[in-house]
């Protein structure tokens, strides 16, 4: 299993649309809104990085109104807190 973050940057305005797209997509754990350089935060799992990157490349950023994504495999979790 693989974990990564996903920073990704959206046109102006679409920032809402593009986090409900993103929490319809198998494999995404949590998208929130952020702010900085980019404009919303995902968490995505996947089977192995063939499969992390088909879901980055072929559903992520393929999303209307998205324009830049950065993807952050995870090598260790330190510490999961669940509300």
């Amino acid at each position: 299993m693989v974990t990564a973050f996903v920073l990704i940057q959206t046109e102006v305005g679409r920032v809402s649309e593009v986090g409900e797209k993103l929490s319809q997509l198998p494999g995404v754990e949590f998208a929130d809104e952020i702010t900085g350089p980019y404009d919303v935060i995902a968490r995505v799992v996947a089977e192995d990085l063939t499969e992390l990157g088909n879901s980055v490349t072929t559903a992520i950023a393929r999303i209307p109104g998205v324009t830049r994504t950065l993807t952050c495999p995870t090598t260790k979790s330190i510490k999961l807190h669940l509300a």
